[in-house]
């Protein structure tokens, strides 16, 4: 899938259809950062069988989905949010879309019910690229970019057809894309 657009912080990426790597099959990934020599994204639609109160044991009543950011620092919790107004801090990633922030002050929101699960997304471990290595993968077309999407799309509790959405908003060049099925076999 050729692109002639340039990955930023804030891009999703999405796999190709057919990607080989089971960590990214059908992957839409939020890059958190990036830059020249590195790059470090969440993986937007890869639900975890875990809670957020499975791993922080001083939230038992964090019922919020973990999702799998990515194989690298898998026990790491990351968050994207877009709560600003009441947690006060976060990098800004896109306007109105924020990764990280003070954990201490977002456990009391939890704790007092303040922050609805369609405002946050929490991870274990990250996706992450080194010097040179995402231009390369958009050079051999693993990767299609999007630049231009709603933001509440990163929220979005549909995992499965979140790819399917996300390829259908790079506009019609990419829409037949969405169609493929996952194994070309099955054609």
């Amino acid at each position: 899938m050729l692109s002639n657009i340039t990955p930023q912080q804030g891009s999703l990426l999405l796999s190709e259809p057919f990607m080989l790597d089971p960590n990214f099959q059908r992957s839409v990934i939020l890059l958190c950062e990036h830059g020249e020599e590195e790059s470090l994204g969440l993986v937007l639609n890869q639900p975890s069988s875990l809670l957020l109160k499975d791993v922080m044991l001083d939230m038992p009543d964090a019922e919020y989905q973990l999702f799998v950011g990515g194989p690298v620092g898998q026990d790491s919790v990351q968050f994207i949010h877009k709560c600003y107004d009441r947690l006060n801090s976060g990098i800004e990633i896109r306007e109105g879309l924020y990764w990280g922030g003070n954990f201490e002050a977002l456990k009391l929101l939890i704790n007092d019910r303040s922050i609805r699960m369609d405002e946050i997304k929490f991870f274990i471990g990250y996706s992450g690229w080194g010097d040179g290595q995402l231009a390369k993968e958009l050079k051999e077309n693993t990767w299609m970019i999007g630049n231009s999407y709603n933001p509440d799309i990163v929220f979005v509790n549909d995992e499965e057809n979140l790819w399917k959405q996300a390829v259908i908003s790079l506009g019609p060049r990419y829409a037949h894309v969405a169609g493929f099925p996952q194994n070309p076999m099955w054609n």
